[in-house]
């Protein structure tokens, strides 16, 4: 391919790139309920019924397993298809999936190491939102060294009977089942005897408790297998790969999953500013030099993981891995997104009790954010970790002795 052709091609592609994002621009404001929208005034939370729904007709528009396979219920198109739909779902103020668990981790997973009967019997109820999953891998005592876990799993036959504890499992109290990380080995094997399996939540010994947070929600759980029999074909890949397909779900998790979250970041930004301009007792903020610059810094700090968000689905689209380099969207994001959180409530919190319904439903969204943010550089790995992996894999320091 020779340079003029190379433009032309890049040419063809961007207008059809500009068609697709029409399309899937014009479905989502027809079809996304006002009352989904955290910035408007007719936002109240969804049921699970109605978010069910929701994805459910997401994915049978095409918006949802793009990139999958068609023969598991997918669309066959590609990660930069991916891309498009991701930066429109962002931009606008959507609820999380509540199956993002089974979508952009169990699912991508079970497609590299399940067998053809595991992809035809998980995948497409997947996408149908039938099956939502949750993910067992934090323990009390080994959260982001998973190479600690002490649930164990021990054949007998064609089961497998697991005991121990999980923790901080997200969603795990409306889920069908678990991505369940497990010991066959001892703690002193470390990275090796671990294995992966796929739990059927209504098997009996199961036992899910709720944990309230400081927001007020009980959507971690604690989970407790006592003598839970797992069938065979229930176990994902060989007994030994766990920790290899754990290390492959977390870079999936750290460097191409909820690629949205960098454009709901820019809808967040923009619903602070406008928020802020609509409310004379707010507008004076906006003309202040230390504002300004924070605000000017967040902007960046978007348009730094705008680009490192494309850079990747382009570098994956080549043929590139990705490897380590995860780690840096994953510490960079979270702590620019903890940064925004305390901007945002410090210049709402600016405002009388009775500013008006707009700025009540902003300070209601970011006081949401502030604390959900508290846990963005703990969850999917700690800000410690990341830099560890930071320091030995993309910088290859020696370690401290």
């Amino acid at each position: 391919m020779n340079a003029l052709t190379s433009v032309a091609h890049k040419d063809q592609r961007a207008a059809e790139n500009d068609d697709y994002r029409r399309s899937i621009r014009n479905w989502l404001a027809e079809n996304l309920p006002a009352h989904f929208r955290r910035d408007s005034s007719a936002y109240r939370a969804p049921v699970l019924d109605e978010q069910k729904q929701f994805e459910a007709a997401m994915h049978k528009a095409g918006l949802v397993g793009v990139a999958w396979p068609k023969a598991y219920g997918g669309h066959g198109l590609s990660l930069r298809e991916h891309l498009v739909i991701s930066q429109e779902i962002g931009r606008l103020a959507m609820p999380e999936s509540v199956n993002s668990i089974g979508k952009e981790l169990a699912g991508p997973i079970i497609q590299v190491v399940g067998s053809e009967d595991q992809k035809q019997r998980f995948l497409p109820s997947i996408l149908r939102m039938e099956t939502i999953w949750c993910q067992g891998f934090s323990e009390p005592g080994a959260g982001s060294d998973l190479a600690g876990l002490r649930t164990k799993a021990v054949r007998e036959g064609d089961e497998w009977v697991i005991n121990g504890q999980k923790i901080w499992t997200s969603g795990a109290y409306r889920s069908q089942r678990c991505l369940l990380l497990a010991r066959t080995g001892t703690v002193e094997d470390r990275h090796r005897g671990l294995a992966l399996f796929a739990v059927d939540m209504s098997l009996p010994g199961i036992n899910v408790r709720q944990i309230k947070s400081i927001d007020g929600k009980e959507s971690f759980c604690e989970v407790f297998f006592d003598n839970v029999r797992v069938q065979q074909c229930d176990a994902l890949g060989e007994p030994d790969e766990g920790w290899l397909a754990a290390v492959r779900v977390l870079s999936i998790e750290r460097a191409t999953n909820r690629m949205h979250r960098t454009w709901r970041f820019e809808n967040e930004l923009q619903h602070l500013l406008r928020t802020c301009r609509d409310a004379p007792v707010l507008a004076p903020l906006l003309k202040e030099s230390d504002y300004r610059r924070r605000i000017a810094a967040t902007l960046a700090d978007i348009e730094v993981l705008k680009a490192y968000v494309e850079g990747v689905v382009e570098a994956i689209s080549i043929g590139e891995a990705i490897g380590a380099r995860g780690s840096l969207y994953k510490l960079f994001w979270s702590e620019a997104h903890q940064r925004f959180s305390v901007l945002a409530l410090e210049m709402l919190s600016k405002a009388p009790v009775d500013a008006g319904p707009e700025v009540a439903n902003a300070i209601a969204r970011f006081n949401d954010v502030y604390l959900l943010g508290r846990s963005e550089t703990i969850y999917a790995g700690t800000t410690e970790i990341q830099l560890g992996i930071i320091a030995d894999r993309i910088l290859e320091l020696p370690r401290v002795k």
